[in-house]
């Protein structure tokens, strides 16, 4: 029994007690105020022993943000692996771009570090976390390097007890201190959010020989243990050079994760080869996993010849997210004999927000009222009808396709309420759920929506002078797309043609991968092409994509620069929401605000992953809420 309910039946006792002594006492000689200091004394004496019994909540064997965990203390694996897959072959990924680093976790490589050190993608092969998320559910996480936690029901801190078979790959063991030692590099030294999060953390203490505990300030939350958990990786302190830690650097790194790096060529491929002597290979949260004898990834400048050199089979999986490839582009002999498979995975997570994405740091894009007039020029239309064979859907929420979306949903009572506090900031089509993005006549030139968008410009004081749009300032409106690949540049070359026909000015730039990186980083950029991940349990990442407080920290993920009290108060009500209801209410006040905000161009998505792979690899049948996984396929042999 906890502390409150405890209290609550001690003073019903002495509510009970009391009363009787009012009516009967006096004939003893006892009145009700003798009674009131008894219990009062009584509850003196227990209540510190109740705080120590709330306070001290068992060890289990997962963690959840809502409920229960999907799986039991005695489970044997998780549900989208196969325990029984065969070990051994190789696994060749092939990716677009280069790399200089084996470091992660720092400003300086923070998108150019060799793919596959810490990662969700490809997986987490040289470092791990003190606990493993679970992508068949929203948000769990099973025992890793700890196989425990536990936390009070307020989660104002965490113990963890550190699995007494963790070693890293010299064979030391994973200790306490390695733990302590992580978090105090990564705030001195790391990159954001692996900087910041020690500014919730009132203390991290070693409880005993395996045991560590974080004890959190007022700033924390109701996710920010779970982060902890399985968001941040355990470094190893006897192996770490604390003075060049923030120096990009391509020495491989000592880690607890199953695999070692083998080879590499610096910018060009790398291979892992599993080790013989994984500490973690018989836990249930692996069974099934790190399948391969070795993993290699394979770095390409273009997506043709990375394509081309899947066709030799030089590479074993290509993901496609381009339909007019997918359409056109297997009629190679090895997909007619079925050596290639194509294949589509569909997952129960939100579609992720693909957009044009707005610098609001910029002037030009300052006035909100410019920035929906644009959002309705993309003629998707037109588009998906001449460029992708009709097979994209368009993208209308940051949570699309989800109960999360407000999209077609009116905003409930508690939506509301909250939205009163930032009155006229949500337009009330989208607070009644009736908001659409508008659906052109696929012409490319529909006079309609250019009219409609003409007069939201009015308002921000535009006018037409000698076939230019042109500000009050007297200068033309006009921008730049910066771009990284063919890809993305015909994206922004049927923009600019429909921005065009009004007067805008687009330019449009592509960069190599180095500079892109730069500028992306410094936010040096009017608009870019990105994606936001969506999935079913938006948490802290949300302030590092639209918080106040990461607007200007280079390397943040707010490419927007959106810095909004509404926005944060939303994020706050995210995280602190202790109910899936309370919770999906706030994230559709976060999903309306973001679309009032109309701080993106939303693009498209398809209704699932296209993969294709060749029949010497191949995965479970099942596929996981969050699709598919690649840690967990295997080597089914030529």
């Amino acid at each position: 029994m906890g502390l409150t309910p405890m209290i609550e039946i001690a003073f019903q006792m002495f509510g009970k007690m009391t009363a009787a002594f009012r009516g009967h006492g006096s004939r003893f000689g006892i009145s009700a105020s003798w009674v009131a200091c008894c219990l009062i004394a009584g509850l003196t004496f227990l209540l510190p022993g109740l705080a120590d019994a709330q306070e001290d909540p068992p060890f289990r064997h997962a963690i959840t943000m809502y409920g229960e965990p999907a799986l039991p203390a005695d489970y044997t694996h998780l549900s989208y692996a196969n325990p029984e897959a065969p070990k051994g072959g190789t696994l060749t990924h092939g990716v677009i771009g280069t790399y200089d680093s084996l470091n992660p976790f720092i400003l300086n490589s923070m998108r150019t570090t060799a793919r596959g050190m810490w990662e969700p993608v490809f997986g987490n092969m040289i470092f791990e976390s003190l606990m493993f998320r679970s992508r068949d559910e929203p948000f769990t996480l099973y025992g890793l390097l700890a196989d425990g936690a536990r936390m009070p029901d307020d989660r104002s801190w965490i113990e963890f007890h550190l699995n007494d078979k963790a070693k890293w790959s010299d064979g030391t063991p994973v200790t306490p201190e390695d733990v302590i030692f992580t978090y105090d590099i990564l705030t001195k030294k790391g990159r954001p959010p692996f900087s910041s999060r020690s500014s919730r953390i009132e203390k991290i203490e070693k409880t005993g020989p395996q045991t560590v505990k974080f004890t959190f300030n007022e700033t924390s939350d109701r996710e920010f243990p779970l982060l902890i958990a399985g968001f941040t990786p355990v470094l190893p302190r006897h192996a770490t050079d604390v003075d060049n830690f923030d120096a990009s650097t391509l020495t491989p790194p000592l880690g607890s994760g199953p695999y070692l790096i083998e080879k590499m060529d610096a910018g060009k491929n790398i291979t892992y080869k599993k080790r013989d002597d994984y500490w973690g290979k018989d836990l249930p949260v692996k069974r099934g996993f790190d399948n391969f004898e070795r993993i290699s990834v394979e770095y390409f400048r273009q997506q043709n010849s990375l394509f081309e050199a899947f066709k030799k089979g030089l590479i074993d999986v290509f993901a496609d997210n381009n339909p007019a490839s997918w359409e056109r582009a297997y009629d190679f002999p090895a997909v007619t004999d079925g050596r290639v498979v194509k294949e589509e995975f569909i997952s129960g997570a939100p579609e992720n927000m693909m957009a044009f994405i707005f610098n609001t740091r910029r002037p030009v894009f300052a006035d909100r009222n410019v920035r929906e007039a644009l959002s309705m020029l993309f003629d998707f239309e037109s588009i998906n009808k001449n460029l992708f064979f009709g097979k994209y859907s368009r993208t209308e929420s940051f949570w699309d396709g989800s109960k999360l979306s407000a999209v077609g949903h009116p905003a409930s009572d508690a939506e509301r309420a909250f939205l009163a506090g930032y009155p006229g900031q949500v337009p009330e089509s989208i607070m009644d759920g009736t908001w659409r993005l508008p659906v052109s006549d696929g012409s490319g030139a529909d006079r309609k929506i250019l009219r409609e968008a003409f007069t939201i410009l009015k308002k921000a004081g535009y006018e037409r002078q000698s076939g230019s749009l042109t500000g009050p300032d007297g200068k033309q409106l006009a921008f730049e797309i910066m771009t990284k690949n063919l890809d993305e540049e015909k994206l922004a070359l049927a923009y600019q043609r429909t921005l065009s026909r009004l007067g805008i000015k687009v330019d449009i730039r592509g960069t190599d991968d180095a500079q892109y990186q730069r500028r992306l980083q410094d936010f040096d950029y009017d608009m870019i092409v990105g994606a936001y991940s969506a999935s079913l349990s938006p948490g802290a990442e949300q302030t590092w994509r639209w918080g106040s407080k990461s607007r200007d920290i280079p390397g943040s993920f707010n490419y927007a620069g959106v810095s909004d009290p509404a926005v944060d108060a939303a994020i706050n009500r995210i995280l602190s929401s202790r109910s899936e209801e309370d919770f999906i209410s706030a994230v559709r006040v976060m999903d309306r605000l973001l679309l009032s905000g109309f701080y993106v161009v939303p693009l498209f998505h398809v209704n699932g992953e296209w993969v294709a792979r060749w029949s010497r690899v191949t995965h479970p049948e099942t596929t996981p809420l969050y699709g598919n996984r690649y840690p967990v396929w295997w080597y089914a042999g030529e």
